[in-house]
Parts: C-alpha cells; structure tokens; sequence
C-alpha cells in the first residue's frame, strides 16, 4: 500500500499553510501601516512644536519683487542663524542663506551672503548685509535678500545658538570636510575629516580669525555644515530606527521658528514634491565675491562681484541654476 497522503489530507495541509502565510504577510503589512503612521504623526507632531511668527517676511509694497518673479514651480526660502540666545534676545545676524530649490524639484541649491558683503540695504543705503537685521530685524534681512535676487521669498526659516547647539547635539554630531586647520580656544581641528556637535560645532561654524579668507572660510564652512545636518537627518541610523529618529524629531520643533505661512500641509506637500536623493543633490555656492576692500568710513568689507551676483539672480528666477552652478562651482571663493 502506498505510504503517499491521500488528496484529502494534502489539501487542508495546502490551505492551512496559504492561510498562515496570507496571516503573516498581513501581520507584517500591519505592522508596517503602523510605523508609517508612527513616522508621520512624529513628523506632523514636530511640525506643529514649530514656533511660527509673521516678522520673518516683509509685508507687501510695491518694492518687492512680484510673487510671479520666479520661475512656476521653484522656491525660494531664506534661512537665518542669529547669536540670539533665546528669552526676547533678537541678537545680531550671524548666518544669512537662500535655499533654492527649480522647477525640477531635483536639487537644492544653498547660496550663503557672507555678513561682510557691502550691498545695498533697502531704505538705509549701503552697508555690510548683516547691518539689515540690526536695521530692521527678519524682515529687512529677507527683504535685502530678495532685492538682490530679483525673487519673493516664498518662505523663511530662522534658528539661534541655542538650537543649533542642542540640534547637534541630538543629532550626535556631524561629519564635514575642514579644508583649513584651525584653532579656538579649547578646541582643534586638523585639515580633513572632523565631527563636531554643540558648542564645539558653534565655535566651528563662527571662526573666522585665523582663517586664509576670513568671513568667507567661515559662510563655507556653515554650508557644509547645514549640508551635513540635511545628510545626518537622512541616514539610515536615524531613519530606520524609530527611537533615534523620535528622539531627533521630538525635539528638532523647538530649535527653529518659521513663517505663519508655512504651515504643517505646506511642509509635508513641498516635502512630498522633492526628488532629491542624496547629498550630491545638495549643492554649495556662495554669493559671488570678487575680493575684499575698504568702505568709505573704514570698515573692513567683503566687494561684490556685480555682473556674476546679477547673473546668479537671472538663474534663481529662471530656475537654470544647474548651469550657474556648474559654469562657477570651482571658481575661488564661490564655489564648496
């Protein structure tokens, strides 16, 4: 007699089998739905711990740029850093950024303004561009901005010593490339590979004595750091870790303050609309410098390269930055 199953019994084995695996999958399933919605309500969580105020924008006048200077789909956000340390302590501007993003939604272009740049400051004349946010706080800071640019500024974000010390600090550090050695007080840093996180990484992003170029070593250095901080808030360490990445995002809503109009749907639809997909869609510039010089009562002042700084601006409303980038990214004291 053959020792083989009958039909009979193979078949409930069959179905008892699908019906586990079907069971499995479903729990996996599940289980994924449920740190997807994890990761989104910790988003829209921290979102919503993100202090929002109307002095980051100017109000509208007749001159600033059109809101349909820019080319349709690209925008335009201004980023500050203040030595503010917090408790109605305005400060003074210490990091002055645009962050562009093209129609493409592919790249991120972050072009920093050295505080030294001598341009001219709506209703106050010329002066270091850092002088506009003594003028005039926020507002004037972004209004200088979008007047050397020729575009609105769509949104605004700003953060002060405290946050950028406790965001390095949750984050664990970050790992940028110092092309200079140097030295501040207690701390060290050799040429090359370094990591650095709170107050070191603060005495790290604001030297500029000791420096080959002074203001403009320091405005690079803040954008490798700022492309540093992007990089660490995407790797898999804190993404695919759902207590680092609550940890990170439970605190990141206080370290920042933001417009009234960027709202938690307009973070999450701009977010959901970008391709970007690694640090080499993150590209570097500096507003373009052609040296340094003397003002007029003696101050000590970074010279704008005219012709290239209108150039630039003509990129930002066409949305063709991608062709600035690559003709400037290795010209001296433009590109990094």
């Amino acid at each position: 007699m053959s020792s083989r199953p009958s039909r009979a019994i193979e078949e409930p084995r069959r179905r008892g089998f699908v019906t586990w695996f079907f069971a499995v999958i479903g729990i996996v399933v599940a289980l994924a739905l449920m740190v997807g919605g994890f990761y989104v309500w910790r988003l829209w969580s921290t979102a919503n711990d993100i202090e929002r105020t109307n002095t980051l924008l100017p109000a509208d006048d007749a001159d600033r740029p059109d809101a349909n200077a820019a080319a349709a789909g690209s925008f335009n956000y201004v980023l500050m850093g203040s030595d503010s340390r917090g408790d109605g302590d305005r400060g003074r501007s210490d990091v002055l950024m645009l962050a562009h993003v093209p129609p493409s939604r592919d790249k991120v272009y972050i072009v920093s303004f050295p505080r030294d740049m001598w341009v001219q400051i709506p209703g106050r004349g010329m002066a270091k561009i850092n002088a506009a946010y003594a003028y005039g706080g926020e507002a004037l800071a972004t209004r200088t901005l979008e007047s050397l640019v020729g575009v609105r500024m769509d949104h605004a974000a700003k953060i002060n010593f405290d946050g950028f010390v406790g965001l390095t600090n949750q984050l664990g550090g970050v790992t940028v490339n110092n092309k200079h050695a140097s030295n501040v007080g207690e701390y060290s840093w050799p040429k090359g590979e370094v990591t650095v996180q709170g107050d070191e990484a603060l005495a790290f992003v604001r030297q500029r004595y000791g420096m080959p170029n002074g203001d403009l070593d320091r405005a690079e250095r803040q954008r490798a750091v700022v492309k540093a901080i992007l990089q660490r808030m995407l790797t898999l360490d804190v993404l695919a870790n759902p207590l680092k990445f609550n940890d990170v995002m439970g605190q990141l809503g206080q370290y920042f303050t933001v417009d009234e109009g960027l709202t938690n749907p307009v973070i999450f639809s701009t977010a959901t609309s970008m391709k970007v997909n690694s640090g080499d869609d993150i590209v570097l510039l500096q507003a373009p410098i052609s040296g340094f010089g003397r003002s007029g009562d003696g101050q000590s002042i970074d010279v704008v390269n005219e012709a290239q700084l209108a150039e630039m601006a003509h990129a930002v409303r066409t949305g063709t930055m991608a062709d600035y980038a690559a003709k400037y990214k290795d010209q001296p004291l433009v590109g990094g």
